[in-house]
């Protein structure tokens, strides 16, 4: 999310192209079409963010920017030419990096925070424990927020490390306590 995407159609040289249609998600969501014999393009239903990535008649691919979590669904690419009919499908994940908080309260919990990430973050600790406990909330747009809990007993160690692992990023956060 927020970053560029770009989808690509099977390229066909220039001369023989006579038209290039991308289709989101639905046929009635987002129509993007070029035709070569009146190098007419039309948008119909589409984002300001959903655009050519290049000149349809030299490469079609599909740019995004910035990406968002709606945006994430399947797409089809038809490239209509002197050789034939093309048809491609692809799928846009959209991933969102979590924002990673780590806290102690005063009763001495630690709590490492992996806030609206897509998808779930994984948290693990630092010395390892078996004592740790984990929650996990849904949020109506796709994302997660995971916590995990750890109770700091063990007071000769002046140190905790929070691990959070996500596809988008891997964030370490120690805590001094």
């Amino acid at each position: 999310a927020g970053h560029e995407a770009v989808l690509s159609c099977p390229y066909v040289s220039k001369v023989s192209l006579l038209m290039v249609t991308w289709r989101m998600k639905c046929s009635a969501c987002c129509l993007l079409a070029y035709r070569s014999d009146r190098n007419e393009t039309r948008k119909l239903n589409c984002s300001e963010r959903m655009m050519w990535k290049y000149l349809p008649d030299s490469d079609p691919a599909l740019r995004i920017y910035p990406v968002n979590l709606g945006d994430e669904g399947n797409y089809s690419c038809e490239i209509v030419s002197s050789t034939g009919n093309f048809l491609l499908f692809s799928y846009l994940a959209v991933i969102v990096p979590p924002v990673v908080t780590l806290t102690c309260d005063e009763s001495g919990v630690v709590v490492c925070r992996a806030s609206a990430g897509k998808p779930a973050a994984d948290i693990s600790w630092i010395p390892a424990s078996n004592h740790s406990t984990e929650e996990e909330v849904r949020h109506p747009n796709g994302t997660v927020t995971r916590v995990s809990y750890i109770g700091w007993v063990n007071r000769t160690l002046p140190t905790v490390t929070c691990l959070v692992t996500h596809p988008a990023t891997n964030q370490t956060l120690s805590l001094d306590l």
